[in-house]
């Protein structure tokens, strides 16, 4: 039976999908609309906080950004695969039911409130068009919203400021099958990695909404409300802090929980906050690379390969013409698929030919990388690598002690997810810099391999909670995207201060001396080398093409009778 409840489900999504447009509908949304009174809240003044992910960021994983488990809210309530925990909700909502007040309280009348004054508010905090009926859509919320505020109850203990062990030993009772406080259970850690997900998202108000019937009082359902989300954003904050400073939560003033984490992580700018700045300059040190991590001239993939594989293209084709007068116009294109295109981007002079050539055959992807040494490069030249209690605030680097100064961060197996879900919401609502997103390129610049990672956590400066130091690379690694250039006053200045002191060390000096007189000192010779390679090379291609065979064989025998 719920089987065929979730065919029917699943092909009645398809149907929605493939629908014809319902113009009666649509009039009658328009007409309500426009019936409604003029004095009632504009759904205009309510900022838009639920966005879809960035294609550019979204493109990359997909999977980071979908939720994997559970549906919370419109955006992938329709996707069947999800619809299994439909269940739990309705089991959440029944007892949040039974704890209605007055009793025998239905949830009815909580969806008709939804339905008829809250329907206009509900739908601006969406990016996306809900293409559903108020009715649906209020249904939607209760029952996904009650199982969230019982998922949210386990933390309440941790946020509250008394004895909460009795709430927690209940919720963990109705829950066991799928939570539990420790995190053990894979389920909890599921459901927790798709509560963080930009597309994820309710609005924080519709929960001490169906909060407040549970309550005596709704100042009771916003203190409750505030213990759990307190509780659950301290065991989601990455960052070390000092016992007592955590940053007083409000949830009134947040749209839903990725936010609320957001301006936790990156408090909202004030006034004297520098202006960010859009356009590249002397002091913005970026370095662009191709996305495979190839800058290299003498890497696959250059412009002399591009040129070899278009001539091949051409000879391709005209192989097939078969012999006769075009067979001699194509025998040239036949000596330029050959020739050494490669090698004749390594010699002085026809260097330059690479990149016209490959911006017009390609052009590769960028990624935007702040330009900084390792830390295993920082380490050797004496700088200090120091852990800082606090945010993204406290990075900076010391000119007197040559010390770099990084917050704590602790790293598991849903950090990964946080941080890409944070950098979408930030690429999306941000109107200031990409304080977060220029955090990651930070991390991204100074971590090139196992033991940058290795270095940072003997330092302290990361806690690894995964398997291994390779995971933690390849994590902060796999997450330098950017839908915009950005500029941080804070971590830029750190970054050119670091950079400098770098630059003006003598061993760093010394080494790049080497490299480039000693290491390169017989450059005369490797020309000429290069050189005769080059024409050898030719030759042998011009020769493949052409028969040079006959023309020396008439040079042998000339030779051997002397005439």
């Amino acid at each position: 039976m719920a089987a065929s409840d979730q065919e029917s489900s699943s092909s009645g999504s398809g149907r929605r999908g493939a629908m014809a447009f319902d113009e009666v509908r649509w009039v009658v949304q328009v007409r309500e609309s426009l019936a409604e009174d003029a004095n009632e809240e504009d759904d205009n003044g309510i900022p838009v906080s639920v966005f879809n992910v960035p294609k550019q960021l979204h493109v990359h994983k997909p999977e980071a950004y979908m939720p994997q488990f559970i549906a919370l809210g419109p955006y992938h309530h329709w996707r069947p695969e999800l619809y299994e925990m439909e269940r739990y909700k309705l089991a959440s909502a029944r007892r949040a039911q039974r704890r209605l007040r007055p009793a025998g309280l239905k949830l009815d009348a909580l969806v008709a409130q939804f339905a008829t004054r809250q329907e206009r508010k509900i739908r601006a905090y969406y990016h996306r068009y809900l293409d559903f009926s108020g009715e649906t859509l209020s249904w939607m919320m209760v029952v996904d919203g009650a199982f969230l505020l019982e998922f949210l109850q386990i933390y309440a203990a941790a946020g509250a400021a008394g004895d909460g062990k009795a709430a927690l030993r209940r919720v963990s009772s109705r829950m066991a099958h799928l939570v539990d406080f420790a995190g053990r259970k894979s389920a909890h850690g599921l459901i927790l990695r798709d509560m963080l997900m930009l597309e994820n998202q309710i609005p924080m108000f519709l929960l001490r909404k169906i909060l407040e019937p549970q309550c005596a009082s709704p100042d009771e359902a916003g203190e409750l409300l505030a213990s759990m989300v307190t509780g659950f954003m301290k065991e989601l904050y990455p960052f070390k802090m000092v016992d007592g400073d955590f940053p007083a939560v409000d949830v009134a003033k947040h749209a839903h929980l990725l936010e609320l984490l957001y301006y936790l992580l990156v408090p909202k700018p004030t006034e004297e906050s520098a202006p960010e700045a859009h356009d590249r300059d002397a002091s913005f040190d970026i370095e662009e690379q191709p996305e495979n991590g190839g800058g290299d001239e003498k890497a696959p993939g250059g412009g002399g390969e591009y040129v070899a594989q278009l001539f091949a293209a051409l000879w391709g084709v005209a192989s097939k013409i078969g012999r006769g007068p075009l067979h001699r116009i194509m025998r040239p294109i036949a000596f330029a698929v050959k020739a050494p295109w490669k090698m004749l981007t390594v010699v002085p002079g026809m260097s330059g030919i690479k990149h016209p050539v490959e911006s017009f055959f390609i052009r590769p992807p960028l990624i935007e990388e702040i330009m900084v040494p390792s830390v295993s490069e920082l380490v050797n030249a004496g700088v200090q690598v120091a852990a800082t209690t606090g945010g993204l605030s406290t990075i900076s680097f010391d000119c007197k002690t040559a010390t770099l100064h990084l917050p704590v961060v602790t790293v598991d197996s849903n950090t990964e997810v946080m941080v890409r879900n944070l950098v979408a919401y930030e690429s999306s609502a941000a109107s200031g810099p990409l304080v977060l997103t220029r955090y990651t390129e930070l991390m991204n610049g100074i971590i090139d391999g196992d033991g940058d990672v290795a270095l940072l956590r003997q330092r302290g400066v990361v806690l690894n909670r995964m398997k291994s130091d390779g995971e933690v690379t390849k994590l902060w690694n796999g997450m330098s995207r950017s839908t915009r250039l950005t500029k941080v006053p804070a971590v830029d200045r750190a970054v050119e201060e670091m950079n400098r002191y770098y630059n003006g060390r003598w061993r760093v000096k010394t080494k790049r001396f080497m490299r480039k007189y000693v290491f390169s000192s017989w450059q005369l010779l490797t020309f000429l080398a290069a050189i005769m390679m080059l024409m050898l090379t030719t030759l042998q291609a011009f020769c493949s093409v052409y028969t040079c065979s006959r023309w020396f064989g008439a040079v042998t025998v000339t030779a051997a009778t002397g005439e």
